[in-house]
């Protein structure tokens, strides 16, 4: 029952009630990447005033773009017309594996000196920290 009323709710954590909707409907699923993200195109065909068929992700998880990957952002934006599934992208040897913007998160990067370096540690002073200025000196 948690489960039902999760998916009515919440948009943020994978498919909602109306995106399953509209899946069962009129998607078709194209394709899942690494991250079981999954991927739809709509079974109609072309529509709208752009004359292009409708593509859509379903994260696995948090919803956030940062997690596709470039050769299914490519897709989902219809700078490829086959999906990586059909037509996998030649990989090159300078490309890195795709990692998801962690900002904002407990793994975000945070450099000694940041204010968020440590929980305790006290920032390492710096020529640019300000010194008030007090009359009479």
């Amino acid at each position: 029952m948690l489960g039902l009323l999760s998916k009515i709710f919440t948009w943020w954590n994978g498919a909602s009630a109306g995106a399953a909707w509209t899946i069962w409907r009129s998607g078709r699923l194209v394709g899942e990447d690494q991250f079981g993200n999954r991927y739809y195109t709509e079974r109609k065909g072309a529509t709208g005033a752009d004359n292009k068929v409708r593509r859509w992700v379903v994260y696995n998880g948090y919803a956030d773009a940062s997690r596709v990957p470039s050769e299914w952002h490519g897709w989902l934006h219809h700078t490829f017309d086959e999906p990586p599934t059909e037509a996998p992208l030649p990989r090159r040897e300078w490309e890195l594996d795709h990692e998801p913007n962690l900002t904002g998160t407990l793994h975000a990067y945070r450099p000694a000196g940041s204010l968020t370096f440590g929980a305790g540690r006290r920032r390492q002073r710096t020529p640019a920290d300000y010194e008030p200025w007090t009359p009479g000196e």
